[in-house]
């Protein structure tokens, strides 16, 4: 049922919850799991007043993004087939287009449940995916705990 499991990663906290969740399914379905993170392209400081150089904004990102991957890699169990996947783009837009790709079966991503003001202002990531995916998403919210 499962062969290709995404498991795309900030290295947030909200990325543990849904690993765990991966794993699981990646052990039931014996699965490979895809654990992609995105190097943001939207350097959201290019003014000349900003005094972020775009070299340096992409450098932080990548670096960022492999760190997210190898942490997410390693909180897999042991016996789980992972493959590690760095892109940059649009987070949700790359994600999408991966699941494509890939030909993934099963979209894994955490959520931080942000309501009201919040999730007007910062948005979310994973309900774009949701909206937007061709494969099921299965969303894993982050406990308040």
């Amino acid at each position: 049922m499962y062969d290709d499991v995404l498991l795309p990663t900030d290295g947030s906290d909200g990325t543990s919850a849904a690993t765990v969740h991966a794993a699981e399914l990646a052990g039931t379905y014996d699965a490979t799991v895809h654990v992609l993170s995105v190097a943001d392209s939207r350097n959201r400081f290019e003014s000349p007043t900003s005094g972020i150089a775009p070299e340096a904004w992409d450098e932080e990102q990548r670096n960022q993004a492999e760190a997210a991957i190898d942490a997410t890699v390693d909180a897999l169990p042991d016996g789980v087939d992972a493959k590690r996947v760095l892109r940059e783009g649009v987070p949700h837009e790359v994600v999408v287009a991966y699941v494509d790709e890939a030909d993934v079966d099963v979209v894994v991503m955490g959520t931080h449940g942000r309501t009201g003001l919040d999730h007007y202002l910062i948005g979310s990531v994973t309900e774009k995916v949701v909206r937007r995916s061709p494969a099921p998403v299965l969303s894993v919210r982050l406990d308040d705990d």
